[in-house]
């Protein structure tokens, strides 16, 4: 028995032994397969980005919002750019190139540095329109499109290259599904490739990637924000965000390119942006459907669009036919010109004066107020004769008479005097006795003292034929006092 035992000894420790070399292969195996894996899996380089637009549509505000860059500088001809692109389910990072080409038309011989013919595969092209001046939006994208035609058909690449490009274009078209209905995974992991999923494919519609370029499209609308202020300033309504966004849909169409609203003011769809760059780019899993209800913030991936969606915002266009020409209804507002205040500088004080020198010298002559007095009236103005002061003038036996009837020749401070003379005379025709005048009281007190005795009133010829006696008794005193006092020789 002892021998068999021995027997069986060594053969049980070399079983032992092969069990463990069989886990350790088995483990290094496994090692060298993950790592393998992770190699073939790593996110590629030398992915392209190309975004054509108008100068100040915001493409380099744009790019650096999305690379979380806080600088705004603005270059001129092709500026590059990059995004940081990180996988986090397999913890890779990569860097995505982005070239931005000058609104000019005259640099756009530089695509030559950001495109060649290996590159293309690995390009996408963004058209960025902006919003805050729609009537440029139609014209911007079709002139951009065609640059980058040009640019491609330069790039002489074979027929048969460029056929498998379309044809991939087309099938990334048809196989678009609703984020609802695809399988749920991690955001950021890969979306399956066609053989692992293969699903029921649709025709493409007429009018649908008539002008496929070979590389994926996004339009990108920015300035979103200016959409209320052309609302308050241009009067625009619904009708025309609708008829633009039609538009710019039917466009998408012929490019099979995605659409999107942005607005760096706000921030808004910014995030989605990216998501959906890096989706296009990297086959990153995405899971946000289309937004078509905000006017502001439409987001329409390539694939979901159709003519008969685009039909429904034609119910709201009532002003004008969908067909009709896009600068027909979207319309430049006239120019405003800016009235700047002028600083107003004060003129020397000589040159002004020499102005209104020159100026009097043109003006005809006036007539001067002396030349157009009475030759009658005297040099110091007075219209009563020369006179002792404070002696009364009567130039006939009745003064009523003589106040009443001026002179016609005399001037208004005459007249003005025949009127006082005129209050006077009238209050002395209705109340007698009243004080006019120190003659008129002297007579007053004694046509009163009269009235006492007789009890009587006083008629106006009883005062006229008072005042005739008081004159005559002036009139003796004066002839009396202008007798000259004799001489010492008449003496």
């Amino acid at each position: 028995m002892a021998p068999v035992v021995e027997k069986q000894l060594p053969g049980a420790a070399g079983t032992g032994d092969n069990n463990e070399e069989e886990e350790g292969l088995n483990l290094w195996t496994s090692i060298l397969s993950e790592v393998s894996t992770r190699s073939s899996s790593k996110l590629p380089s030398g992915k392209n980005i190309l975004v054509f637009g108008e100068d100040g549509s915001g493409k380099t505000s744009l790019m650096s919002k999305l690379q979380g860059a806080e600088h705004n500088k603005k270059g001129r001809g092709l500026e590059y750019l990059y995004l940081n692109v990180h996988d986090e389910d397999r913890d890779d990072l990569t860097r995505c190139n982005v070239w931005i080409l000058d609104g000019d038309l005259y640099h756009k011989g530089l695509l030559k540095f950001a495109i060649t013919a290996q590159s293309l595969t690995s390009c996408l092209a963004v058209f960025v329109a902006d919003m805050s001046r729609p009537w440029t939006i139609m014209e911007s994208l079709q002139k951009w499109a065609s640059v980058l035609r040009d640019h491609v058909d330069k790039l002489k690449i074979p027929p048969e290259e460029m056929r498998e490009m379309e044809l991939k274009m087309v099938k990334a078209f048809q196989e678009y599904t609703e984020p609802e209905d695809a399988t749920p995974v991690s955001p950021q992991r890969r979306a399956p490739t066609a053989g692992e999923d293969e699903a029921v494919v649709l025709p493409i519609g007429e009018g649908t990637l008539t002008h496929n370029l070979g590389i994926p499209v996004l339009i990108v609308c920015t300035k979103c924000d200016a959409i209320s202020v052309l609302e308050k300033e241009h009067d625009y309504r619904e009708e025309h965000f609708d008829f633009i966004q039609s538009y710019i849909r039917r466009f998408c169409l012929l490019y099979g390119a995605g659409l999107i609203y942005t607005s760096v003011k706000e921030e808004k769809n910014l995030d989605l942006l990216y998501k959906y760059i890096v989706h296009k780019v990297y086959d990153f899993q995405f899971t946000t459907p289309a937004l078509v209800v905000e006017k502001d913030a439409v987001f329409i991936p390539s694939g979901w669009d159709n003519e008969k969606k685009i039909g429904i915002v034609h119910e709201n266009i009532t002003t004008v036919r969908p067909d009709d020409p896009f600068e027909d209804f979207i319309t430049k507002p006239p120019i405003r010109k800016l009235v700047h205040d002028k600083e107003i500088n004060a003129e020397d004080e000589q040159v002004f004066l020499m102005k209104q020198q020159s100026l009097l010298a043109k003006q005809p002559a006036t007539p001067t107020r002396g030349a157009t007095e009475s030759p009658g009236r005297t040099s110091s103005g007075s219209p009563r004769p020369a006179g002792r002061a404070g002696q009364p003038i009567v130039t006939s036996g009745s003064p009523m008479a003589a106040v009443k009837k001026p002179d016609p020749n005399m001037k208004a401070g005459a007249a003005n005097e025949g009127v006082l003379a005129n209050f006077f005379n009238s209050l002395l025709s209705k109340k007698t006795g009243s004080p006019g005048s120190p003659g008129a009281g002297a007579v007053g007190a004694g046509v009163q003292g009269s009235a006492k005795k007789t009890g009587q009133k006083l008629g106006l010829n009883d005062v006229q034929a008072e005042l005739d006696r008081m004159t005559r008794k002036q009139d003796s005193m004066v002839s009396a006092n202008s007798v000259p006092p004799p001489t010492e020789n008449e003496a």
